[in-house]
């Protein structure tokens, strides 16, 4: 079947998806508007989705070898400023494009529907929450999803904003794509006071902008130069007044490489410095870190199969570079460590002043023309992966 002539004809379905999880944006593992949405649809198309853990699932075809198409489906917790007559007004922001990735998998899920009987095995769809805060994949993990059925392999497609136009198709076969994330939590209890007997206190803030320069030394100076290290702190809170030292303050941040041992270290690392700078002046420093990712590393011979699939008859148009490496993290990496994946991305830009933001940015705009696209390469991966193996 020539899905890409297909996933045209379905065009202002797939884009009616995306604007409906655009408007209607949720954030972390809790997402009952776009859960209802995508089981109201998947009934619609003829196929049974259920639960799974806080995220959706379902199955189409039977029989036969199984391959896992995954989208997430959350959005960022700020506020929307790209202008489109669709945005979301609640608080949160679909400023990373996974409402294009759920968009894409109901298109595939549509067109897959409608060819169950010819498929060679069975195709396992995963719509996952809370990606962002690196909990979603995780949870459904643990409530069974690459169970009953078994899936032997994965594929997943996140959009990619800015100015590389639509049609291209970025990936890496060869090595680490993305990195590792460990988010933590610092909090320095020290000894409040009056602000002009600085003597008479221990200053949690004080402390704490000593233990975020150590932690810049950290990442220059005890890391290899080839490798990825980056320590972020996204989030610094104490006080309340600007006469008064307090009694308490905390940040929240985030560590990032490409190399699972230098990950491990640095996690010990951060702890090390934290607790060491508090105690150095009078202070003392709680460390809480929560469940992190690997590295996303991909099966070099599916990725390479896959890529070659995106170079046959009907999908001429696209500009595959192989190679790719990102900073920024994926909770797909858990799937990834237990069996064969792939991860792409699909431009998603504008080449005129729309590609000015990129993602996380309040003002990111994402073209939608990349939907049928993206909709497209997830069947007939799918499609042609199941007919090598079903043969």
């Amino acid at each position: 079947m020539d899905f890409y002539r297909k996933a045209l004809e379905i065009r202002d379905k797939i884009t009616a998806h995306r604007r409906f999880f655009h408007k209607n944006a949720e954030i972390g593992l809790e997402m009952p508007i776009a859960c209802g949405y995508i089981l109201q649809k998947l009934d619609e198309y003829g196929i049974k989705g259920e639960k799974c853990g806080h995220g959706i699932t379902a199955v189409i075809g039977k029989g036969g070898p199984v391959i896992l198409l995954r989208a997430d489906m959350d959005a960022l917790p700020m506020k929307e400023e790209s202008g489109e007559k669709f945005a979301c007004e609640n608080g949160a922001a679909h400023t990373c494009g996974h409402d294009l990735h759920a968009a894409m998998l109901l298109g595939a899920a549509e067109m897959l529907a409608e060819n169950a009987d010819r498929l060679k095995g069975r195709v396992k769809l995963m719509f996952q929450p809370a990606e962002e805060t690196l909990q979603g994949c995780r949870d459904m993990l643990e409530n069974g999803v690459l169970e009953a059925p078994a899936a032997e392999a994965a594929l997943a497609f996140h959009v990619a904003a800015g100015k590389i136009p639509v049609g291209t198709v970025l990936y890496n076969s060869g090595g680490v794509m993305m990195s590792s994330a460990d988010s933590f939590r610092i909090e320095v209890k020290g000894k409040g006071g009056h602000g002009a007997y600085p003597h008479l206190t221990i200053d949690p803030i004080g402390i704490c902008n000593k233990i975020y320069s150590a932690f810049e030394t950290a990442a220059a100076k005890e890391t290899a130069p080839e490798r990825v290290c980056t320590i972020t702190v996204g989030s610094f809170h104490g006080g309340d007044a600007p006469n008064i030292i307090p009694d308490f303050a905390a940040m929240e941040g985030m560590v990032r490489t490409d190399d699972r041992q230098l990950q491990i270290k640095l996690v010990k690392r951060i702890a090390d410095l934290a607790e060491a700078y508090a105690k150095v002046y009078g202070g003392t420093a709680k460390v809480t870190f929560y469940k992190g990712v690997p590295p996303l590393v991909c099966d070099k011979k599916l990725t390479d199969e896959f890529a070659g699939y995106l170079q046959e008859d009907g999908f001429s148009q696209l500009d595959l570079r192989e190679g790719i490496k990102a900073s920024a993290s994926e909770d797909f990496a858990l799937i990834a460590e237990k069996l064969p994946s792939a991860f792409m991305y699909l431009s998603a830009g504008f080449e005129d002043e729309r590609g000015e933001f990129t993602a996380h940015n309040p003002k990111v705009r994402f073209n939608e023309d990349v939907l049928p696209v993206g909709a497209a390469c997830l069947a007939h991966c799918a499609v042609r992966w199941l007919e090598k193996r079903g043969q």
